[in-house]
């Protein structure tokens, strides 16, 4: 075949396509299953963290399966459901009516017997996604600890909230007052909410993503209200 015709030309080029198409197809498929390892260990890690535990040499898996004790998926009448807990995608989930959404609980076991259950969070920060999970003590209204994280708000100012001194500030905090849902507010130094909920202070010129934050925990924790409600009558 002439190597200068058009013919030799378009043939070679559709034969290296299929075979660049193939060798990526191929690395892809070897590498899948240790990327999907790897986000499901960040996943454990960013549980874990809400509970004030890590493992040192990044081995999660083993940390996570010692101490998370159960995981189930409730509803929003706070119903246990089908469903795969750790598997759940929130952000999908968010976009749902509220009646379709399932809902994991992760139950945290700790060295000292007790027992803390463990809720995700999905929400929008000023320039993009940004995500958590709460930790709340056995009496299904007291914040054991939180965590908090993000994919693009400003260094400094709204990705503050992945630092552990903005998210200390949860702990201690209730999300349930006078026998309503409140959860917790995020307010600029010096203000209080209105309606008696607990609150924390906002970042310091980090005033929308800090209000992503607060709109976050009231959308996603309001759906876990009716299950923390019977988790406290028993």
């Amino acid at each position: 075949m002439n190597k200068q015709s058009n013919t030799y030309t378009i043939l070679y080029s559709a034969i290296m396509v299929v075979v660049v198409g193939a060798v990526l197809a191929l690395t892809y498929m070897a590498l899948k299953p240790k990327q999907d390892e790897n986000i499901a260990n960040d996943k454990r890690m960013q549980i874990l963290s809400a509970v004030h535990l890590t493992a040192p040499d990044g081995d999660y898996r083993s940390v996570y399966e010692k101490y998370v004790a159960e995981t189930f998926v409730v509803n929003v009448s706070g119903d246990r459901t089908e469903g795969d807990a750790f598997g759940v995608n929130m952000a999908a989930e968010e976009k749902k009516p509220a009646q379709e959404r399932l809902l994991p609980v992760f139950v945290c076991k700790l060295d000292d017997g007790q027992l803390k259950y463990i809720l995700p969070v999905y929400g929008a920060g000023l320039w993009g996604p940004i995500w958590g999970y709460v930790a709340l003590n056995d009496d299904a209204n007291t914040v054991y600890g939180a965590y908090f994280s993000h994919q693009g708000e400003t260094p400094g100012l709204g990705a503050e909230i992945a630092k552990p001194e903005f998210q200390a500030q949860f702990e201690g905090k209730e999300l349930f007052k006078d026998g309503s849902f409140r959860s917790i507010d995020v307010m600029k130094a010096g203000q209080k909410p209105a309606d008696n909920a607990d609150y924390v202070n906002a970042i310091s010129g980090g005033t929308v993503t800090s209000k992503g934050v607060e709109s976050m925990l009231k959308s996603c924790l309001t759906d876990y209200s009716a299950f923390l409600d019977k988790l406290k009558t028993k």
